[in-house]
């Protein structure tokens, strides 16, 4: 909860600290490696601090929490906190990395701000840095304490490699060792890691599409301008040994009856292929629509599991397609052109914008935000509305 003495200066200084939040962020990644330059080794993703990815999620979480905290005194954010202690407990982040991360964060903002900063702002905004790292370090806790294993990264054998779709690629692992192996749940990831070329180990977080359980499979798009799915498709090949991490994710099917809706959009299928097979092999009697939008049919990368998966529990399957196809809709996934099911959850993942269309029409047509369920990969300033 934010001091009374400290809420009246947030809210004051929020939109001065809201609109530097991106210089400020930068700079604080710049002194950080600057420091540690161990952090990219494993640990931070280079392309993402190339985009710029990196600096947006950092300068939207903090805003967002903090705005929060404004707004709602008496409480934290805590879908926003549990979407970041999974990725972060995905990552391996300790405790004391976060005393390094105030550090040079708050240095960034002590030089950005300089002709403005007071003792009380700093105070201030360093109690809302430690509420928000507070929270998070409980949390990770909580999920590190929840594994089968107390490994961060564990061998994982790599048993077959193949094509999915145009430009996909499906993996499939098995264990390399004895360690014991946490059931993973349907629409969970995992962070896979890799050693490029030049010598450094780089991180990706992969949702798992196939089969839950102990087993590990996930598909990678090739184009997405990461370094990481780049070394899968180019190096990588049957039998050879990479490091994964224990299964993270909060955006798994939550139990009970009522209809499902799995929308998604490209490569964002994937957890929802998972959720599918999970109701397949259940033999569920519960209604499922399954809503999918791609560029053309080849670029499905999941489209034959997907198909038989829904022909298993008689699922209804709309596919909208940009490239016209007999038997797809043309265009953009709409939900104003679906009969959709009275009481149902929805499960949605794919880029942000059609995710941020997806939600606000199912909101429109009587969907109550509880029961959309999102899984986010970057930035998503607009969730925490």
């Amino acid at each position: 909860m934010l001091s009374e003495k400290s809420r009246p200066v947030i809210e004051a200084t929020l939109p001065l600290v809201g609109s530097r939040i991106g210089e400020i962020t930068a700079d604080f990644y710049n002194r950080l490696f600057t420091a540690h330059p161990e952090l990219l080794d494993g640990l931070f993703s280079r392309s993402n601090q190339r985009s710029g990815e990196q600096q947006r999620a950092l300068a939207g979480s903090i805003a967002a929490f903090a705005t929060h905290l404004v707004n709602n005194p008496g409480t934290l954010p805590e879908k926003v906190l549990s979407r970041i202690a999974h990725k972060h407990a995905s990552l391996g982040i300790t405790e004391e990395q976060y005393g390094v991360v105030y550090e040079h964060l708050f240095a960034a903002i002590a030089a950005d701000l300089a002709d403005v900063i007071t003792p009380e702002i700093a105070e201030a905004w360093t109690e809302v840095y430690w509420l928000m790292a507070d929270a998070l370090i409980k949390l990770e806790k909580d999920l590190y304490a929840a594994q089968a294993n107390t490994r961060m990264w564990t061998p994982w054998r790599v048993v077959s490699k193949q094509a999915a779709g145009k430009d996909s690629m499906t993996f499939t692992l098995e264990p390399a060792d004895d360690t014991p192996v946490t059931a993973a749940k349907p629409g969970q990831y995992v962070s896979v890691k890799v050693t490029l070329p030049d010598g450094l180990r780089q991180v990706r977080q992969y949702s798992l599409s196939g089969s839950a359980g102990t087993s590990r499979i996930f598909t990678t798009k090739l184009n997405d301008g990461g370094e990481v799915s780049t070394a899968l498709h180019t190096a990588v090949e049957p039998g050879d040994i990479l490091e994964i991490s224990n299964p993270y994710g909060e955006i798994t099917l939550k139990e009970g009856e009522g209809p499902v809706i799995l929308a998604s959009a490209g490569i964002g299928c994937t957890p929802t292929a998972s959720i599918l097979r999970s109701l397949a092999d259940a033999g569920t009697g519960r209604d499922v629509l399954v809503l999918h939008a791609e560029r053309s049919l080849d670029s499905w990368a999941l489209s034959g599991q997907m198909t038989a998966d829904a022909a298993r529990i008689d699922a209804e399957l709309q596919l909208w397609l940009e490239t016209p196809q007999a038997g797809a809709k043309q265009g953009f996934m709409s939900l104003r052109e679906v009969d959709l099911p009275a009481d149902a959850s929805l499960y949605l993942c794919g880029p942000l914008p059609f995710m941020k269309k997806i939600r606000d029409e199912a909101i429109e047509a009587g969907i109550p935000a509880t029961r959309i369920h999102y899984e986010v990969f970057g930035p998503d300033v607009w969730l925490a509305n």
